[in-house]
């Protein structure tokens, strides 16, 4: 099961020296989106992921692949494949942030994301003061979405932004 809270977060915010956080370099695809079944490439590893229907608490279950496996399916994939790398930032409540920054059609667009164990967890949760506005609850930010927007879409949804954070 993931329970887990998605922020925006403001390019003039993201913490300094990123590069000192452990980080990865993810590439995903989608074979279908409701569920999910994708199929990433996190730095040189390969991984099978199904994901049930939610929002901030959904099933989730993932497999190894061989990376012979990934390129064939990579294939069958539909839509954007999504690129960025995310960093492992502590928090100081014995959590990781995960901060995405998204390249490629999605460049400019930065998450963070935090798991939980539990629902009250995720609930009682105060975010730090550089965390933007909450998107938890809005389908448009979960990467299986991304991966099916037109780039007019993503073009429409990266420039509004700006009116998020106001």
């Amino acid at each position: 099961m993931e329970i887990e809270r998605k922020f925006l977060i403001k390019k003039e915010q993201l913490p300094t020296s990123l590069e000192s956080y452990p980080h990865d370099e993810l590439e995903q695809a989608y074979i279908i989106t409701n569920p999910v079944l994708r199929i990433r490439k996190k730095n040189n590893s390969y991984i099978l992921t199904y994901k049930g229907q939610g929002l901030m608490t959904r099933e989730e279950v993932e497999f190894p692949l061989p990376q012979e496996a990934y390129e064939k399916l990579l294939t069958k994939t539909d839509g954007n494949i999504i690129t960025k790398t995310r960093y492992k930032i502590p928090d100081g409540h014995n959590l990781i942030i995960e901060l995405d920054i998204f390249s490629g059609i999605l460049e400019g667009l930065y998450l963070a994301e935090v798991e939980f164990t539990d629902e009250e967890h995720a609930f009682s949760y105060q975010a730090p003061s550089w965390f933007g506005p909450e998107v938890t609850n809005e389908n448009t930010f979960h990467n299986s979405t991304l991966s099916t927007m037109s780039i007019s879409g993503i073009e429409t949804l990266l420039h509004s932004l700006a009116e998020r954070f106001n």
